[in-house]
């Protein structure tokens, strides 16, 4: 794939950066900016190349129109904080405001264009359609910068289609995430854990499947662990169940026993009658969650056995969260995992936090960046790799330039 570096004098060219700045917010107030950090770097370098950096992106999922509640106003102003200079903001994507703000924004200057999802061009299943969308972005730009890593995954039109209308590259932040992923895949050092979390076990399927031929310890927390403690007949309450999937979980349970692949499940739950921080919990074993009461937390026996089978570990893979760790009766299992990684991090072994809700209950819950070896902006777009499959995103930079 093509670097920056491979586009040339940038001084006084309109480049068009593809980030992923889809943060969280409660109405206008951003609370995880690490998505705007990381996407910081390659925009400043390209402003201090003397380039007029055209950034867009996407938040939320409204429905193909303007929506006040998903507007990049607040993302423009937390960019511009972050970035140390003024970040001019375009109300729509490809209209009147995109063009005169692409217009007037000096060599070195950086604008943010309003929401790409408020127009249905930018997600639409038909390629008609999303090329019709991506022209009218290449339109605003002499060059083209992939650096939204959280979207590589999808064949969108700010994704893939502009890449095949302008001279392209890799952006530092996608980059940095692929050459993580690759250590993961290609030969790492061992011993090497994967820990699963989160609420669904069937958006982890694909890639529970492939790492049973790859890693040498899987630990499973989270949601989605009723369905393998359900699967080896055990009773799981009220607790959070796709029934679904019982059959292909013991499948994978099998498999794992005849390929040697350590399978970590909780010894100990933290109960609870209901989904809310002021309900009675307690401990109870594994093997016997009441019937009328569910499971939000790994127990703090499962914890320490995590720990222990962590410690040795070289290679680290974590995506998904122990429980429901936005209420803090039921956040220990999380951050028990995530002090574990920090402990084998400073002993030189690679710990990768596999973005999404895992990369927010880190820094939810007192631990920086740096404490680990690398914190992914991409959960879906990191599990879709580790299981194999082409991304398109990826895919259409290696297809040479336009």
């Amino acid at each position: 794939m093509k670097t920056i570096a491979d586009l040339g004098d940038l001084r006084g060219k309109r480049v068009l950066v593809r980030s992923d700045l889809n943060v969280p917010l409660d109405g206008s107030t951003i609370t995880d900016d690490g998505r705007i950090r990381a996407s910081a770097p390659t925009i400043l370098r390209l402003a201090e190349q003397g380039a007029r950096v055209i950034v867009c992106a996407h938040l939320g999922r409204p429905k193909g129109a303007p929506d006040p509640a998903y507007s990049l106003a607040p993302v423009a102003e937390r960019l511009g904080d972050v970035l140390g200079r003024p970040v001019a903001f375009a109300a729509d994507t490809v209209g009147p405001s995109a063009r005169a703000a692409v217009e007037a924004v000096p060599d070195g200057g950086v604008v943010l264009l309003e929401n790409l999802r408020f127009n249905p061009g930018e997600t639409a299943k038909g390629e008609g359609e999303r090329a019709e969308f991506a022209a009218q972005l290449a339109a605003l730009a002499d060059a083209f910068v992939s650096d939204g890593f959280g979207v590589v995954h999808r064949a969108q039109a700010s994704v893939y289609d502009v890449a095949k209308l302008l001279p392209h590259a890799t952006g530092g932040l996608v980059a940095a995430e692929v050459d993580v992923l690759r250590r993961l895949t290609r030969d790492p050092d061992r011993p090497y854990a994967v820990v699963l979390g989160g609420a669904k076990v069937s958006d982890k399927l694909g890639v529970i499947g492939s790492l049973l031929g790859t890693a040498d310890r899987l630990l499973v927390g989270g949601g989605m662990v009723f369905t393998f403690l359900k699967a080896q007949g055990l009773e799981v309450g009220t607790s959070l169940l796709e029934a679904d999937q019982v059959e292909t979980v013991r499948g994978y349970l099998d498999e794992a026993r005849a390929k040697g692949v350590e399978i970590v499940l909780p010894v100990d739950i933290v109960v609870a009658g209901a989904f809310s921080a002021a309900a009675p919990h307690r401990v109870v074993p594994a093997d016997r969650i009441p019937p009328d009461e569910m499971g939000l937390d790994i127990g703090p026996e499962s914890a320490r056995l995590f720990a222990e089978r962590l410690a040795d570990c070289r290679t680290v893979f974590w995506n998904g969260p122990m429980g429901a760790f936005e209420m803090a009766p039921f956040a220990a299992g999380t951050k028990a995992i995530a002090q574990s990684l920090v402990e084998i991090t400073a002993t030189g072994a690679l710990t990768v936090v596999g973005g999404g809700d895992s990369a927010a209950a880190v820094r939810r819950l007192g631990f920086a960046d740096a404490d680990f070896g690398h914190i992914s902006t991409g959960g879906g777009a990191s599990l879709e790799y580790l299981e194999g499959k082409d991304l398109p995103g990826l895919h259409v930079l290696e297809e040479g330039d336009a």
